[in-house]
């Protein structure tokens, strides 16, 4: 604990915007001797602490990939399971996160996930679209491409001429019109990419990239993530 505090008292400068890549269920479960449905569990199960965390932090805005549009390629019954999973999960986890005046956001196509799966996303954001606290998006059935791709298709539909069209507009028409750009990027699992996870927002993001599996993650991470961040010069693309 003391080298927790030690660590918070030495970030300055704090992100507004964290996206999250919580990568390593799967290899978590497997170290551990279980199926991949109980490595998402797990993760899932941790998602709500390391989000009020962050709340204790003040972050105005956290954004989590929990199912990219690449995932419908993993078996049917991991995605299923999935699916449940987090069904279950915002049901014990909202109203919780709604007291701590939680705002959430859905991030990607939301008509493509199952209609029962559908209402639950709706119902919590319902419950907490008057919320003036922490944002937290979730971005379920998302894509970067994918994303880019039904931006281009709205305008073109709206019928906006070309010469209107610069990024300020473009930003409106993304799944996260109204957020700022990521400030800080942080994935688990020890992979160095995005995956395709919000790289229009993310041009000049920094990235933290940590070896701990998902459902391993604890605050001393998030700590230092952090002050990672905190020592970083940003000039974004300036001298």
């Amino acid at each position: 604990m003391k080298a927790i505090a030690s660590t918070k008292k030495q970030i300055i400068h704090l992100p507004v915007h964290v996206a999250i890549v919580p990568d390593g269920n799967g290899r978590w479960a497997e170290q551990h001797g279980l199926s991949r449905l109980a490595g998402h569990r797990a993760g899932v199960k941790i998602m709500r602490s390391m989000i009020e965390y962050l709340n204790d932090y003040q972050i105005k805005y956290v954004t989590l990939y929990g199912f990219s549009t690449e995932n419908w390629n993993r078996p049917e019954d991991e995605v299923k399971g999935l699916f449940r999973v987090l069904e279950e999960r915002i049901g014990k986890d909202v109203p919780k996160l709604h007291k701590k005046g939680v705002k959430v956001r859905h991030l990607g196509r939301l008509e493509e996930l199952p209609t029962w799966l559908q209402k639950s996303i709706k119902n919590a954001e319902e419950l907490t679209k008057n919320n003036t606290g922490m944002t937290l998006s979730l971005a379920f059935n998302y894509g970067g491409h994918v994303e880019i791709i039904d931006a281009v298709r709205r305008i073109i539909a709206e019928g906006i001429p070309s010469e209107k069209i610069d990024e300020k507009l473009f930003s409106s028409y993304l799944y996260t019109a109204g957020l700022p750009d990521v400030d800080l990027l942080i994935r688990t699992g020890d992979e160095l990419r995005l995956s395709n996870f919000l790289i229009w927002q993310t041009a000049y993001s920094e990235y933290y990239f940590t070896q701990s599996l998902w459902p391993d993650i604890t605050k001393e991470d998030i700590d230092k993530a952090l002050l990672a961040y905190s020592q970083r010069e940003r000039r974004f693309g300036a001298l």
